[in-house]
């Protein structure tokens, strides 16, 4: 028996407490049909709701697997302790006032360590949440109203946020959920631990996560292998882009939210869907519960508007989907279908000639999905019940039904707007095994979602994460000149160097390097800004005058590059939410301005870089644009690998290094300026 299988589905429950809160929880039990035995414990009264009470734990008829504790803080560590010494299988600890508000109670932690010290081995749920809904079995730990309904098979919901989870059990989308679980302070318990032990649940079918910090990396990394290999995916929202976001994340839960940057790319690389709103995140599961992962993001729309056949298409440019173009077999199949007045193409406005008829219908949408597509898209707005006729767009369900199972893809139903696709159309078409999406905007970025998951699940399972150990204390900053020494030793390619103390040594310098020479004032960490680096120096005299009018403490005097393709930036910093942070970018003096990057988690393999190479909007100019030379990409790949050999080689101590701009040559890579901030040498 797994060890929460008690907690999570329960044959007895507990209710500790006599407030309106407890009551509620005896009240939602009944309402779900939950036939195991509810046990309300009070010192003085004799019922709850009509349920007979208990006056204390020791006067229960026996151990319950599982008790919602609705008391003050201080009473309930020592309930907590009772159940624990009792054998209960887990507990609920609905009050607030432990770590999460620390800032205004200055014994919040302490509470919350004595909670932990309490509960030993016995699982326990927040403190500072509702608890949890299985509703498919009724068990309902759960202070409040809700919208969730007894089901047979569906998804899994956890979330850091209890007000959020009563909003996602309120949907109206057809999405049969199955459970959710409110994590709160995860004083013990985890959202990686909880969704796996969500998942081990046959009925389940995948699982939705709101994430405003993660707080166990290897925890996390451990879920999403074990997601994968159950074949039952993840899509998350994590919160904490902007900075008003991270600020109240962490005065919320007292996690850590990190970079979004760290968060995209630990979603990603481990196979885990990311959306940006609640509705694509019941729209993702819908995909997920119905059709499992997209085998890719190739779309083919259909529709009887050419309104809409245009709106979709629009759409699809701000989200990761593609309309291919018709094939001569799609092209063939569709004229057959639809006659000679109607313009093919992808996306298709099939227009009102066959509708209301099945059968022709039915030969549009399959000839459709003859094409390389891993979906197809109906747009379908039904009419409102109450003021209208819409049985003749029943028809198109059964003509949605019948393509697909005539061309093994699966096709959605997808509606204009979320109010037009009527929970109770959604729920039989669940119930039959089709896909409806509610709202174009959420249903696109759903199937982008889905299509990223199914990308991940081909690719082989990635190594494991860099873990930051620790954060690092008073990182220092290493010169320029010895920080490209420090990569140099790891493989990084940098121009002939020399540093010089006087602009008399500046002179030497350019003259023992011949030829055109860079000098730089040393000291700073942006010296383009400073005007202390000067390029194309081409006499010993010019840069002895250069290094005068710099008058800096000491120069560094290089070898210039010239015949650049591109510029790059390669930087790893480290996140202490997520681990290593590597981000390739556009490069050299317009960084910030043309903030073209993509970032992954260390470590990773050529076959990462490749793909970042080609997410870069200067792609085209690393590949030759317009017949101009191409940069050496393996010589660019090689300078990376070279980057993370040093970062980990020195993980427990780096904090960040960079390397801007990285010169992209026809035949090569130059670092021609570097960045290191690192820890002292413990060692």
């Amino acid at each position: 028996m797994h060890r929460y299988e008690r907690l999570f589905r329960p044959r007895t429950i507990a209710v500790i407490g006599g407030g309106a809160w407890c009551a509620n929880v005896v009240e939602q039990c009944e309402k779900l049909g939950f036939k195991g035995d509810v046990y309300p414990v009070h010192p003085s009264k004799s019922e709850i709701r009509g349920v007979t009470a208990y006056p204390s734990l020791e006067a229960l008829p026996d151990v319950p697997d599982a008790a919602f504790i609705g008391v003050n803080r201080v009473a309930t560590v020592e309930i907590v302790r009772a159940l624990a010494e009792r054998g209960a299988g887990g507990a609920v600890c609905f009050a607030s006032g432990f770590r999460e508000a620390m800032s205004e109670m200055a014994d919040g932690g302490d509470l919350q360590e004595a909670l932990l010290a309490a509960a030993g081995e016995m699982p326990i749920l927040g403190p500072n949440c509702y608890g949890l809904l299985n509703l498919l079995d009724g068990a309902a730990l759960w202070p409040d109203q809700h919208g969730g309904v007894p089901c047979e098979r569906g998804v899994a919901i956890v979330t850091q946020s209890s007000n959020m989870a009563i909003n996602l059990t309120m949907q109206k989308r057809g999405l049969p959920i199955a459970y959710v679980v409110t994590a709160g302070n995860q004083a013990q318990m985890g959202l990686s631990d909880i969704g796996m032990a969500l998942l081990d649940d046959p009925r389940v079918t995948a699982l939705g996560l709101h994430i405003e910090g993660i707080g166990d990396l290897a925890a996390f990394e451990r879920l999403a292998h074990k997601a994968r290999a159950l074949g039952k995916p993840i899509v998350a929202l994590k919160i904490g882009a902007s900075d008003q976001a991270q600020a109240a994340t962490i005065s919320h839960t007292a996690s850590l939210a990190g970079s979004d940057a760290g968060a995209r790319a630990l979603l990603r690389r481990l196979g885990v869907a990311q959306v940006s709103g609640l509705g694509a995140l019941l729209e993702t599961l819908k995909i997920f519960h119905v059709n499992g992962p997209l085998a890719s993001n190739r779309i083919g729309s259909m529709s009887c508007s050419g309104g809409e056949a245009s709106l979709m298409a629009d759409l699809g440019l701000h989200h990761d989907v593609a309309y291919p173009p018709l094939n001569e077999g799609q092209a063939v199949a569709l004229r057959e279908a639809l006659g000679p007045k109607v313009a093919l193409s992808n996306p298709l406005d099939y227009h009102t000639y066959i509708w209301a008829d099945r059968d022709a219908m039915t030969a549009c949408f399959a000839a459709m999905m003859t094409g390389d597509l891993a979906i197809g898209c109906v747009v379908l707005d039904f009419p409102r019940a109450d003021r209208c006729d819409g049985a003749a767009w029943m028809l198109v369900i059964d003509a949605v039904e019948a393509a697909s199972a005539a061309s093994g893809r699966p096709i959605a139903i997808l509606s204009s707007l979320a109010e037009t696709m009527p929970e109770e159309i959604a729920v039989v078409c669940t119930e039959r095994g089709v896909l409806t999406l509610s709202g174009l905007e959420d249903g696109l970025a759903a199937i982008a979602a889905a299509a990223s998951v199914g990308a991940a699940w081909v690719r082989p399972v990635p190594p494991p994460l860099m873990m930051p150990e620790q954060c690092v204390t008073d990182p220092e900053l290493v010169g320029e000149a010895a920080a490209k020494q420090q990569l140099a030793a790891s493989g990084v390619v940098i121009p002939q160097q020399v540093r010089a103390a006087s602009p008399d040594r500046v002179e030497e310098a350019a003259r023992t390097l011949g030829g055109r020479v860079v000098v730089k004032g040393e000291g700073l960490a942006h010296k383009s800004e400073a005007g202390a680096v000067v390029l194309g120096l081409t006499s010993p005299d010019a840069a002895r005058a250069v290094a005068e009018r710099m008058a800096a403490d000491s120069y560094l005097v290089e070898q210039m590059i010239s015949g650049a393709v591109a510029e790059l930036l390669i930087g790893v910093v480290r996140d202490p939410a997520h681990g290593f942070v590597l981000t390739l970018g556009a490069g050299g003096t317009l960084t910030e301005i043309l903030k073209d990057t993509t970032s992954r988690l260390l470590p990773v393999v050529e076959e990462d870089l490749r793909e970042m190479l080609d997410e870069l909007k200067i792609a085209p100019i690393l590949a030759g644009y317009r017949g101009g030379a191409a940069a050496d990409t393996k010589a660019v790949i090689e300078c990376v690998m070279a980057v993370q050999a040093y970062a980990m080689a020195n993980a427990k101590r780096l904090e960040e290094v960079e390397i801007n701009p990285l010169i992209c040559l026809p035949d090569g890579a130059m670092a021609v300026d570097a960045l290191i901030r690192i820890g002292a040498n413990d060692e």
